[in-house]
């Protein structure tokens, strides 16, 4: 069968896991194209830990069903913006409510609807208590009060927003009118819920789903972010007690926590990843930082670890905390144990791991696993005997990939080692040489160490590219050292980093260096608009996203001020953001340019294309302008995805391959 779009965009996709407490059932979240071919739409999975009894699929709707967790005693929830079969014909449609699917089997049954839709919950694993995380309009005092207004509005037809505080978006949306608040339900005994009552208000920033609740359910362990200047990018973690609302902060407010923290399962410690904020001479790091609930004490139990610590789960025991980490081309699950000397081990060798669960029975992890070469499938990983290689699950989603995938590593200008991934087609040999594909990653602090749904290698490579994905400098998974040699510099290392892998792979027999291209998506776009104005080796290139005048981007992204701690401060000194702009290249331009944008975009905002356009069209320079006026920063819906291949695919053969150009379709 060959891979194609068709192909490509038919495979399932799987994403995230839940495990029941008794480790009998594993849940896994699956999206295939919806029957209109419009869009993606969820359904979970029920996969077996054994390994022994095939994926079967368990909810079904229109809507489409995510976010599935299990609570004390084996009902599994989750979300849906399914209808409501009890609700009166005039109700409004759900914006997302709570689901519950019964241990004992039988049909789902909606457990709270609130109006701004459920953004993310929590289950207290002892007592079932479930903590929701939702939208309320300013001014309500209850949830019928939020219903109320959120309706005048629309009644009236209004849509605008007053702002006080900034930032004001958050990747595709702007944050409001609803305001981010928690509310608690208890069960009700009978399968439901109590009432929904309100424990906190949330500090929007954007970190939906930040949050976590103790074992017992009397506890919720929240983000909040500091925020006495524009530019303070520090938050503390707090324990809020759901029966009272007191607050008590368990961090000193110099460093940020923006990850959900993790909560021993006998509520004695919390751990969550401490984040440095970083200067303009040093990246910020990440630590694994835990604390004793008692008394508030905190301590680095990771000092040694020089990598980006994320996704924390415990043992079953409350020993050990198990965690993952990009690593030399890999995401590998690793532990640390929390007594009086904690120790770090790595338990898997390669590929790159997602939502680790731990078995109960206390020498498992069950996780989603994906590599270059393959997208997720549910892993069995045994965590005492390091010679037992991880067992895969039946799990929706396999795919022959038309190819192989080869290990480079390169030597940059500065003498550093420059890992590589690169996708060879079948057949690629001394005698039959493909043309290459440069793809540099987004990020910035990013790594090619994973499968990717939306710039996939292996449709190049069913067209016979062969495809280098580098990991240049200030990437992850080589240390902080690595990060260090293209911070605040964009433009210089990781640039010629760039450069020597891809000499790298042109010296291989397999490639035609004489046809090359290079590709780019957000950082990496930037690094595809740098290399127009510093090289015209490349054939063409593709640039998706992408930052272009470094000191309009600060003014425009989401979040200016999350750039300061390495490019300063514009107002005061603003040498870093002229001196790598590519902007200021423009006159250097020959390269054939393709570029892609949507207007959703707010993390690199739609001006920096529409200036990068303007400014190829005005120095005459052969280029396309794609543009997708429904996308954010990547491609989501299944029929523009297929556009954005086609166009890439049309731009790379007419100017690789000297093909005629070749309009797509649907444009």
């Amino acid at each position: 069968m060959a891979y194609d779009l068709d192909t490509f965009l038919a495979v399932p996709r799987a994403s995230g896991l839940a495990l029941s407490p008794d480790g009998t059932r594993a849940v896994t979240t699956v999206a295939t194209v919806a029957p209109d071919g419009k869009k993606f739409r969820s359904a979970l999975w029920e996969l077996d830990p054994t390994g022994h009894a095939p994926a079967r699929r368990i909810t079904r709707s229109a809507a489409g069903d995510s976010g599935a967790m299990f609570t004390h005693d084996g009902a599994l929830l989750f979300v849906s913006g399914r209808p409501n079969p009890d609700a009166a014909p005039d109700a409004e449609e759900s914006s997302g409510a709570l689901w519950c699917l019964p241990a004992a089997g039988g049909e789902a049954f909606m457990l709270l609807d609130p109006p701004g839709g459920v953004v993310a919950f929590a289950v207290a694993r002892d007592t079932g208590r479930v903590v929701v995380a939702v939208g309320v309009v300013p001014g309500a005092t209850t949830l019928d009060d939020d219903r109320e207004l959120a309706g005048a509005r629309k009644k009236a037809g209004v849509g605008a927003q007053l702002f006080d505080r900034y930032p004001i978006r958050f990747w595709d949306h702007y944050l409001g009118p609803r305001d981010l608040r928690y509310f608690v339900a208890d069960p009700a005994g009978d399968g439901t819920f109590g009432d929904l009552r309100q424990v906190a208000v949330g500090d929007d920033e954007g970190d939906e789903g930040a949050f976590a609740i103790s074992p017992d359910g009397t506890t919720l362990y929240l983000r909040v972010a500091r925020r006495a200047t524009p530019t303070d990018l520090t938050a503390d973690l707090v324990a809020i007690d759901v029966k009272s609302g007191k607050h008590r902060s368990l961090t000193d407010g110099h460093f940020s926590f923006g990850q959900q923290a993790a909560v021993s399962p006998d509520g004695s410690m919390v751990a969550c990843v401490r984040e440095s904020i970083g200067s303009v001479d040093s990246p910020a790091s990440d630590t694994i930082w835990l604390i004793d609930v008692a008394s508030g004490a905190g301590r680095d139990i990771t000092p040694a670890l020089d990598r980006f610590p994320h996704s924390l789960t415990w043992a079953p025991d409350s020993k050990r905390l198990f965690f993952i980490a990009d690593d030399g081309g890999h995401a590998p699950l690793f532990s640390v144990t929390v007594g009086k000397r904690p120790q770090v081990t790595r338990h898997t060798v390669d590929a790159s791991y997602h939502s680790p669960q731990p078995h109960p029975d206390g020498r498992t992890v069950v996780a989603l696993k994906s590599h270059i070469g393959y997208p997720p499938v549910a892993t069995r990983v045994s965590i005492d005997d390091g010679e037992t290689a991880p067992v895969e699950i039946p799990t929706p989603g396999s795919v022959k990939v038309p190819g192989r995938v080869r290990n480079l590593v390169a030597k940059g200008a500065d003498g550093t080692p420059v890992r590589s991934w690169l996708v060879l087609p079948k057949g690629a040999s001394r005698t039959k040489q493909a043309p290459l594909v440069v793809f540099v990653h987004g990020g910035p602090l990013g790594s090619w160490n994973d499968w990717t749904w939306r710039w996939n290698p292996w449709l190049l490579a069913e067209r016979g590219y062969a495809v280098l994905l580098p990991d240049p400098a200030i990437s992850t998974g080589y240390g902080l050292d690595f990060i260090r040699r293209g911070y605040g510099r964009w433009g210089d290392a990781p640039y010629t980093d760039v450069m020597a892998a891809t000499d790298a792979a042109c010296a291989r027999p397999e490639i035609d260096e004489s046809r090359t291209a290079l590709m780019g998506g957000s950082f990496g776009g930037y690094m595809a608009n740098w290399v127009a104005g510093h090289t015209d080796r490349f054939r063409c290139i593709v640039t998706h996203a992408s930052l272009w005048a470094l000191d309009q981007f600060h003014g425009t992204t989401d979040g200016g001020p999350w750039w300061e701690p390495e490019f300063g401060n514009p107002y005061l000194d603003p040498s870093r953001y002229i001196e790598w702009s590519p902007h200021r290249h423009i006159a250097n331009i020959k390269t054939p340019m393709l570029v892609i944008h949507g207007e959703l975009d707010h993390r690199v905002p739609i001006g920096e294309a529409l200036r990068l356009w303007t400014d190829l069209r005005r120095h005459g320079v052969e280029s396309k302008f794609l543009y997708f006026p429904d996308e954010n920063h990547w491609i989501l819906k299944p029929q523009n995805a297929r556009v954005w291949y086609e166009t890439v695919f049309a731009w790379l053969d007419h100017h690789v391959l000297g093909e005629d150009w070749q309009q797509p379709q649907l444009l």
